[in-house]
């Protein structure tokens, strides 16, 4: 956590006759009612909180930045090859974050500890759930990969439950939990669902990649809860970037700029609103409300893009997602509570 003296510890660090001082300093403290800033070495303890109103709302523009991604992936991917794609996600998202971060005078994070800790959570949170669900769609329907990768929610919970005590695994956040899945999986159609084939390599990568964003909610709030979201969000894109950028080379060959509008329009909403943007929502979300709230925005992607989806491109909607949504909402009603202990 990076603080500031109190201007109280100024004048006792700076004034050149500060002995015998103390008086003073205390009648100051008395006067004007300084609190003491937490030391700089102290570390701050995030405790889960009940998802505010405040937090719902950044969740959901978070599920909104994330949902219209799917479109832009769509777009770009027809010139461009899925590693490509990923590291310009995450490479001009990184560079711009660093450029706001000195424009700003943030602290970018320092020790070799940190950087290690940012490194992985870009091979959680970026590398291994990218690359697994990019293999995985290319064998399965993407309904059944919308489905799996919504159980990203359940494990989630589960695993902030194993790691943190104040994030409980209560029977509320359970069955909305299911709840929430289950409305994914009316929205999609039960006929997705037939598919489904547990010795399936490509359903066990969507469910990996689900395990693997589980996992990197509780890593960012063990490991990254000291850091500015927008310090934490430079460390992990930073460290995505460096892992994915020889990946890219290797497996698409070099990448160009030469490309249609249409695409270089996809990046960009990819890497400046779905990437940075986004990044920075999902920090100030994980210290609200948790990392086992925090992967509740998967439950709302797939709604979203469907939504989207329909409204910008033209596609069908299924009758069916109205009754999936109705089901996604009660779900999120149960896990919030506010309205059942209203009645």
């Amino acid at each position: 956590m990076y603080c500031s003296r109190s201007p109280v510890q100024n004048l006792r660090n700076e004034h050149p006759l500060n002995v015998g001082t103390a008086p003073a300093l205390t009648f100051l403290n008395r006067r004007f009612r300084v609190a003491r800033p937490p030391r700089c070495c102290d570390k701050v303890q995030m405790k889960q909180q009940s998802l505010s109103p405040r937090a719902w709302a950044e969740l959901f523009l978070l599920a909104l930045l994330w949902g219209g991604s799917f479109l832009s992936f769509a777009i770009a991917l027809r010139e461009i090859g899925v590693f490509t794609l990923v590291a310009h996600r995450v490479a001009w998202a990184a560079l711009l974050l660093w450029i706001y971060a000195a424009w700003a005078g943030i602290p970018i994070p320092r020790g070799a500890r940190v950087w290690a800790a940012c490194f992985v959570m870009g091979l959680l949170n970026n590398v291994i759930p990218f690359g697994l669900i990019a293999w995985g769609q290319t064998e399965i329907e993407s309904g059944l990969a919308s489905i799996l990768n919504a159980t990203t929610a359940f494990f989630g919970i589960v695993i902030a439950a194993l790691v943190f005590a104040d994030e409980r695994l209560t029977r509320r956040k359970i069955i909305g939990t299911m709840l929430g899945i289950l409305g994914v999986a009316v929205t999609m159609g039960f006929d997705a669902l037939a598919g489904f084939d547990p010795r399936s390599l490509a359903q066990i990568a969507i469910l990996g990649a689900a395990i693997s964003y589980g996992l990197a909610g509780s890593w960012a709030r063990k490991t990254l809860s000291d850091l500015r979201p927008e310090a934490a969000a430079l460390g992990m894109l930073t460290g995505s970037t460096a892992i994915i950028l020889p990946l890219a080379f290797v497996i698409d060959g070099m990448p160009t700029l030469v490309l249609l509008p249409e695409t270089l329009i996809s990046i960009g909403y990819i890497s400046i609103g779905a990437t940075a943007g986004a990044y920075l929502l999902y920090y100030r979300v994980l210290a609200q409300a948790g990392s086992g709230n925090l992967m509740l925005v998967t439950i709302l992607i797939t709604p979203i893009a469907i939504l989207l989806g329909a409204l910008v491109l033209g596609e069908a909607l299924p009758a069916q997602a109205f009754f999936g949504f109705a089901i996604l909402a009660l779900g999120l009603i149960v896990i919030d509570g506010r309205l059942l202990r209203a009645r």
